[in-house]
């Protein structure tokens, strides 16, 4: 089902640290031919997540219309935006299925995106945000970056491909709590699947510099760097309810100083349907400008499997109102 509407009401936010299910979903939509993708697997991931809401929103960026032509011409933003509501509509009836029990409504504002779907999130308490990323459109991957650096919820890019199952997911793991909250996330969404689902923990480790001073070999260093990593796993994994979803680790030894390639080039060899990573942040400061570099350069560089950045939303509401002024 689904209800027309261009402003709705505020919902008060109450503040959760660990694991949540995604119930109100935010679709930021641009006009273009990746809608229809992105719509569609907004309807694949409402099902799987059986989200109680789905916001559709269109941020009309912000035209330099001349007064003379606006007071000749009084109605013409809302008319504007009457008819963008009309064309989500009409998208949506022909690729979101209507038969879930999930509420449809529309959002179609004027500004800039970033800042718009920064607000419409923290208004209507969403628990993850789904943007679109185009091959050869640098400005969505713009929009990403500033989305992963500042929102307080989850954020997941959906890259130019189909997808029709979340059978496999690779959660990017640290052993830290950030890697604890991916895991549960991802163990919330296999629970979901009709299908057998799995759960990859990739952790990506390195042999320092300077391991020569202790007289072992690059090959021994790393040997013992990686029987390191699998107790830190042991340990990491014990914590976690794994509602008895099969996980499995991999553990991939960084030459090159660049874990982004390693993370990307699993997943692809592992034909992953999406790749988790938990955000980083508890305070203004590394909320703002700090989501760690690693997944920086994921947000940046991965562009063939959807990515779902996995942040406790609302962990960071107090800054909200600075986060606008930006």
């Amino acid at each position: 089902m689904y209800v027309e509407d261009i402003e709705l009401p505020s919902v008060e936010t109450q503040p959760n640290l660990h694991m949540y299910p995604l119930k109100r979903i935010l679709v930021a939509l641009d006009n273009s031919d990746m809608d229809d993708d992105l719509i569609e697997y907004a309807s694949f991931a409402a099902q799987r997540s059986n989200a109680d809401i789905v916001y559709f929103v269109n941020i009309i960026k912000d035209a330099k219309i001349p007064d003379e032509v606006l007071s000749d011409f009084p109605h013409l933003l809302e008319d504007a935006i009457k008819d963008r509501v009309k064309q989500l509509r009409e998208k949506i009836e022909q690729h979101f299925d209507l038969s879930l029990r999930a509420e449809i409504k529309f959002v179609v504002k004027q500004g800039q995106p970033a800042k718009q779907l920064l607000d419409l999130a923290n208004k209507y308490n969403i628990d993850a945000l789904f943007i679109g990323r185009k091959k050869n459109k640098n400005s969505s991957h713009i929009v990403a970056q500033r989305l992963a650096r500042r929102a307080t919820c989850s954020l997941l890019i959906v890259p130019e491909t189909k997808y029709t199952t979340m059978r496999k997911l690779m959660v990017a793991t640290d052993f830290t709590e950030n890697s604890l909250i991916a895991l549960e996330e991802a163990i919330a969404i296999a629970q979901h699947n009709k299908e057998e689902a799995e759960i990859i923990c990739q952790h990506v480790y390195s042999v320092p510099s300077g391991y020569y001073y202790t007289g072992k070999s690059y090959k021994e260093f790393s040997e013992i760097m990686k029987k390191n990593a699998i107790k830190a796993f042991d340990k990491f994994i014990r914590l976690v309810d794994t509602k008895g979803i099969k996980i499995r680790p991999i553990f991939t030894l960084d030459k090159n100083d660049n874990p982004v390639d390693d993370i990307y080039r699993v997943a692809v060899k592992e034909k992953a349907d999406c790749i988790l990573v938990g955000g980083k942040g508890k305070s203004a400061t590394t909320s703002l400008f700090i989501i760690g570099n690693t997944t920086e350069k994921l947000v940046s560089t991965v562009s063939g499997v959807p990515l779902l950045l996995v942040r406790p939303k609302n962990q960071d509401e107090g800054i909200m109102d600075y986060i606008r002024k930006i």
